[in-house]
């Protein structure tokens, strides 16, 4: 069949809607869903099919008097044709930069980068194996567009676990002793992980581009600021893959920010912290996904207080924070900063004015405006005029009003020039912010690295945190109380902790181990009532809670499995449970192109390791929400999670 014809593809919609959502992701058709049922030759699916007399004329043939169903036909008109419109990952923007001689944004694939031991993603394990000849394209992988199908879909959930209090002070408050009886009772009997997306924090372990997927029809418009510290792509390792090639590193940027957007609430901004290597193209690109006239400024943050003097050129000393709103206007506003106490001090009340302290600003202007050049009397009876070149600020009708409200200071002997009063009680709450963060504002590296040692007794648990006044001070300025903050690259939890000392609600996304050795407990000693960072700033006393939860791995288990694997014979074991799975449960989804009899383990454990790594359907990464009633899917799910998944996506009762 060289194209599907609009004909089939209306039976064929009216037929799987009779088997409600599984074989559609919204309005989309699960392609990926529906061709593995055919291949599988799904009985009920086949029957159903069977019916349609489109698909009888077309798709089934009589041989020596018995009908036989082209499935694979079938199944390729529906994943090749043309006319079936499903991919999830179209961009439109232009920009102009370019990889290849094509446009960065005419790119449709999808950049995945996976998680491993240590620190470095996939099989790129260490500097050593690196030497040894592991290339870029391995530490993380590039999913090109027509092998993209159900990569987006919404996830199962599992390890579902509450930290914290599992009623906030105001739920408390709202709930009578009845009514959380009720509801404890409910949960007790039923065993389910609470969750109110109203109210609740949440934790999401897993690939962060699949996990923003998950949540965007939930969180779509709902989130205020969206803070961001990614890989800066300097070729270093750190405890995470920050070594991608240009355009990939582009592309891997370009996938996460367009979902981001989606999340971002109308009046919302979203911060992005990066270096030199790579913040240049990140402007152009951010101006082709945001819209440039939504780019409201840069922020230098001087984040090292000391020279390098090894270095034989620069020594580095600031990172950029790019800054975007939603919908920027004339009208836009951010929230102003706290005045620094030094400035509080320049406010006086030398004439003991009942309105309180002033700062007396400057009387006159420049360039001169003529109406407003007239002589004024102090006091002491001198005559005075604006200098030379300035006017008064004022009219000389305006000038008489503030003079009967005493509003115009002449000095302690009243022979000075004039200066306007301005009262402290009557200026906006606050100063608008610079774009200049020195460290003695908020903070430099060494700053948050002492304060995650200080969490854990010491050790070095995690390479390049941000301080938390920077943090704070992004938070103060891009939201308020109540509001959702979102890191996606969640690291040490910086902005989770942050976000919670300062009563707002939060959402983190990490995909690497350390979020249970690192990330998380220092949650929990934020909900104890840790001291450091911004705890006495902001008189933190502890309390709250979140929920964890994790992406159901499937294909993703067994890419580790790979990855680690360290000689032949393993990655031999790992094939076979890949191929049969345990117990004939749990197999790997293997790429509908491979060719499972070329694998050749005369090749080599690297050349295999390599083969195994990309036959993986990375589709099927994770389970995904739709396939969670699927009986082998089902017996691999405590009862809890399954109960939380129906809770969480609102089909309980359904």
């Amino acid at each position: 069949m060289s194209k599907i014809e609009p004909k089939l593809f209306d039976e064929l919609k009216q037929t799987l809607k009779t088997f409600g959502n599984k074989y559609f992701v919204g309005e989309e058709l699960n392609r990926a869903k529906l061709s593995a049922d055919l291949r599988n030759y799904d009985e009920k699916l086949l029957s159903r099919l069977f019916e349609v007399a489109f698909i009888r004329n077309h798709y089934i043939k009589e041989v020596a008097r018995e009908k036989i169903f082209q499935v694979e036909q079938l199944e390729e008109a529906v994943m090749y044709s043309d006319y079936w419109d499903t991919s999830y990952t179209k961009y439109e923007n232009r920009i102009g930069l370019t990889s290849g001689g094509k446009f960065i944004a005419d790119n449709e694939d999808v950049v995945l980068d996976f998680p491993f031991k240590d620190g470095v993603l996939t099989a790129g394990m260490t500097k050593e194996d690196k030497e040894e000849g592991y290339d870029d394209a391995f530490l993380n992988e590039t999913i090109e567009k027509d092998e993209i199908d159900t990569l987006f879909d919404k996830k199962v959930l599992v390890n579902v676990k509450r930290y914290g209090d599992n009623l906030s002070e105001q739920s408390r408050a709202e709930q009578s002793r009845a009514e959380q009886s009720r509801a404890e009772q409910s949960r007790a009997d039923n065993m389910i992980v609470p969750f109110d997306k109203e109210k609740d924090n949440l934790i999401i372990k897993g690939n962060n581009l699949l996990a923003l997927h998950t949540l965007k029809e939930m969180y779509a418009g709902k989130v205020k600021l969206i803070y961001i510290d990614p890989p800066y792509n300097t070729g270093k390792d750190f405890a995470y893959n920050d070594k991608f090639n240009h355009s990939a590193w582009l592309t891997f940027i370009k996938n996460r920010l367009e979902v981001a957007w989606e999340l971002l609430a109308d009046d919302g901004t979203i911060w992005i912290s990066i270096d030199d290597n790579e913040s240049h193209y990140l402007k152009v690109l951010a101006d082709s996904i945001f819209g440039r006239e939504n780019f409201l400024n840069e922020i230098i943050w001087q984040r090292a207080y000391a020279p390098v003097n090894l270095k034989k050129t620069f020594s580095r000393s600031h990172d950029t924070i790019l800054v975007y709103a939603k919908n920027n206007s004339s009208d836009k506003e951010l929230n102003r900063i706290p005045r620094k106490q030094s400035m509080v001090a320049n406010y006086k009340n030398p004439d003991n004015d009942p309105r309180g302290v002033y700062k007396a600003d400057n009387f006159s202007v420049g360039p001169a405006v003529e109406k407003n050049i007239y002589e004024i009397t102090t006091p002491s009876g001198r005559k005075v005029l604006p200098p030379n070149g300035y006017s008064w600020r004022f009219s000389k009708e305006r000038y008489e009003e503030l003079l009967m409200d005493n509003r115009v200071y002449f000095g302690k002997d009243g022979n000075s020039a004039p200066a306007y009063k301005r009262f402290l009680s009557e200026v906006k709450k606050g100063v608008v912010a610079q774009t200049l963060w020195t460290y003695q504002e908020v903070g430099h590296n060494q700053d948050a690295k002492k304060e995650v040692k200080k969490l854990f007794g010491g050790q070095a648990v995690f390479g390049t945190p941000k301080p938390e006044k920077l943090i704070q001070r992004i938070i103060q300025i891009g939201s308020n109380e109540d509001d959702i903050v979102l890191d996606f690259f969640m690291g040490s939890a910086t902005t989770q902790a942050v976000a919670l000392k300062m009563k707002r609600r939060f959402i983190g996304i990490e995909q690497m181990d350390y979020i249970n050795t690192v990330s998380v407990p220092r949650l929990e000693k934020v909900i104890a009532g840790e001291q450091g960072g911004i705890s006495k700033d902001v008189n933190w006393q502890g309390g709250g809670s979140f929920v964890y939860a994790e992406l159901f791995q499937k294909n993703m288990g067994y890419l580790q499995d790979i990855i680690h694997a360290k000689d032949l014979t393993e990655l031999q074991s790992v094939w076979e449970r890949m191929l049969n799975g345990i117990d004939g449960k749990g197999k790997a989804d293997i790429s509908f192109r491979a060719d499972l009899n070329k694998i050749d383990w005369t090749a080599g454990f690297d050349e295999n390791k390599r083969l195994l790594v990309k036959i993986l359907d990375k589709n099927g990464l994770y389970y995904n929400y739709s396939e969670i009633d699927d009986e082998t899917v089902r017996d691999l799910m405590s009862n809890e999670d399954y109960q939380f998944n129906k809770h969480f996506y609102g089909e309980e009762h359904e």
